[in-house]
């Protein structure tokens, strides 16, 4: 049952980022209609981070608090009307209304996954059961170009958000149909079993955020994802206009070759995930397995530099293909760092606090690219990007130290 509840997780995150990403694959479109620069264009999106970053934070406390199935609920109830107002907008104003909306709706994604696989996997399997969530991050980057360029072209830019955004009702009955927790689900005796072999308690002690930013480790994980977050954001945000502007892509050819690099970013997530678990199921300790995928990620991540000076199309694509695999790789076993250091009462939000720390970053850094775009270029960016992962993964060792099960009270 634990793989039927990865799967329903799958599949809400590949509708979360289609929906996040049919303005970003419209972004030629959009701003030409509306007359928007590069730095307002980094203004819209960071509405959307603004209340998302907001929103991770929130949601971590309220999924620890009211639970998953109904806080699941009501975050793609909010962004899916969000979603599909899009497609209303009458100018810059009612569009970053309704981005920020619907960043308040897609932040309870990743505290509410992190929760979930906390409560239904074992240790062990929670790296591949996150890095199957975040395939499905990439797997929504990989269809929402063809699939939005599509509507567009064939139905306008107003039906393409009415369409994508009504994904997340079907996904939404079918959550409610089928999502239980494990105690109240019927699941095989063996199965539970190995749910639970070292789980602390779900039922455990709750905290403020000021109780759990007296542990370094929740600082380590915070600004880890701050300063490398960013990196995922500068693509997911940027990428089509990056093609558009530097390699002279047009609209059909974006939607024909903007997906490529997410193929590999798919790969880094499921192998990161499998291969911290294999390790661990070979006797390695958590902390050791799960550093052990890190720190190849963090390498590969630095190939951003490369496809800063790069001329050729083809070539600034695989590179950044090869930044997308080492990201994932890193990224879905520190998302099972909540899990690893503190007990499932909390993990929703600790996990939350990661995810704000990640959005403010992207704000940032997603401002920054814009008023870097239109007085320079795009070189200094993707070499930041290719900088900042190693930064944050030093953070992320000495800080947070040895990655172990916490006497949390």
């Amino acid at each position: 049952m634990r793989w039927w509840i990865a799967a329903l997780l799958f599949l809400v995150t590949v509708i979360n980022l289609v929906d996040r990403l049919t303005v970003s694959v419209l972004a030629p479109v959009i701003t030409t209609e509306l007359g928007l620069s590069n730095l307002q264009f980094a203004g819209l999106s960071t509405w959307f981070l603004v209340a998302y970053a907001a929103s991770q934070g929130l949601s971590g406390k309220v999924f620890d608090r009211f639970g998953t199935r109904r806080s699941f609920a009501v975050s793609v109830a909010i962004w899916s009307v969000a979603a599909m107002a899009h497609a209303g907008a009458r100018g810059l104003a009612s569009l970053s209304c309704f981005r920020f909306i619907l960043g308040l709706g897609e932040g309870g994604n990743w505290p509410g996954a992190a929760k979930v696989i906390a409560e239904w996997f074992p240790i062990r399997e929670r790296a591949f059961a996150m890095g199957i969530v975040n395939a499905a991050s990439s797997v929504g980057a990989i269809v929402a170009p063809p699939l939005v360029v599509w509507l567009q072209l064939q139905f306008g830019w107003r039906t393409a958000f009415l369409a994508t955004g009504a994904l997340g009702f079907g996904w939404l009955l079918l959550w409610l149909l089928l999502y239980r927790s494990p105690e109240q689900s019927a699941i095989t005796e063996a199965e539970h079993a190995l749910i639970t072999q070292d789980r602390i308690s779900s039922s455990g002690p709750t905290a403020s955020w000021r109780e759990l930013l007296r542990y370094r480790q929740v600082w380590a994980i915070v600004l880890a994802r701050f300063l490398t977050d960013p990196v995922w954001w500068l693509y997911i945000t940027w990428l089509p206009l990056y093609l558009f502007h530097v390699h002279g892509f047009n609209l059909k050819q974006i939607g024909l070759f903007a997906w490529v690099p997410y193929v590999a970013a798919d790969a880094g997530s499921l192998i990161g995930g499998w291969m911290s678990g294999y390790l661990i199921g070979l006797g390695w300790t958590v902390n050791r397995a799960r550093k052990a995928v890190m720190i190849p990620g963090v390498v590969l991540m630095c190939a951003g530099i490369l496809a800063a000076v790069a001329q050729n199309p083809a070539v600034a694509l695989g590179l950044i293909a090869v930044v997308l695999f080492g990201f994932q790789m890193w990224i879905g076993n520190v998302q099972t760092m909540p899990s690893d250091f503190f007990p499932e009462s909390v993990v929703g939000s600790v996990a939350g606090l990661g995810g704000l720390g990640a959005g403010v970053g992207a704000i940032l850094f997603t401002l920054s690219t814009g008023w870097v775009v239109d007085h320079f270029s795009y070189t200094p960016i993707l070499i930041a990007a290719g900088l900042l992962p190693v930064l944050g993964t030093l953070i992320l060792f000495a800080l947070g130290g040895r990655i172990y099960r916490l006497s949390f009270e």
